[in-house]
């Protein structure tokens, strides 16, 4: 079962919009058989969802895996919180970092990597202003407006 490339299951489109991202982490996480079955059927939001350093261990909270349809009494809680998984040195600099009331951990997408595992794609993020989210929509239209001139002069 060789897998090409990764398959992306669910992306938080919010989080670059509402945040400014610092650093990046790919992260494993762990669940149960039923909820990788609904993974890789991509029944997964990560809109609401962050993480915490608790204990040494870092938890995803929010995240939403919706219940196996085959799954019966396997199946766990759609909202449980789940443990990270990422080398000791990481959670401790995210533990280190997240003490600054301004920086948070959000998750950025979730996908299924070559090797067929789950993994959680989280930013070390730090909130933007109104301000901030008005000056990123401008950049973009910006950018927009001057791609769509040069594709019209070029078909002049």
């Amino acid at each position: 079962m060789a897998k090409k490339g990764r398959k992306l299951v669910a992306a938080n489109k919010k989080a670059r919009h509402d945040y400014f991202i610092e650093e990046t982490y790919e992260a494993g996480i762990v669940l149960t058989g039923t909820e990788i079955k609904s993974v890789r059927a991509g029944k997964v939001s990560i809109k609401e969802s962050f993480a915490k350093v608790e204990n040494g261990e870092l938890i995803i909270y929010g995240m939403h895996i919706s219940p196996y349809e085959q799954g019966n009494r396997y199946n766990v809680e759609p909202l449980r919180p789940r443990k990270l998984l990422l080398h000791k040195k990481q959670i401790m600099k995210l533990m280190g970092q997240t003490k600054n009331p301004s920086l948070t951990i959000v998750p950025l997408s979730m996908y299924i990597n070559e090797d067929g595992r789950a993994k959680v794609e989280i930013g070390l993020a730090r909130g933007k202003k109104n301000y901030d989210k008005r000056e990123s929509i401008a950049k973009k239209d910006a950018a927009r407006k001057i791609d769509r001139a040069i594709k019209d002069s070029r078909r002049r």
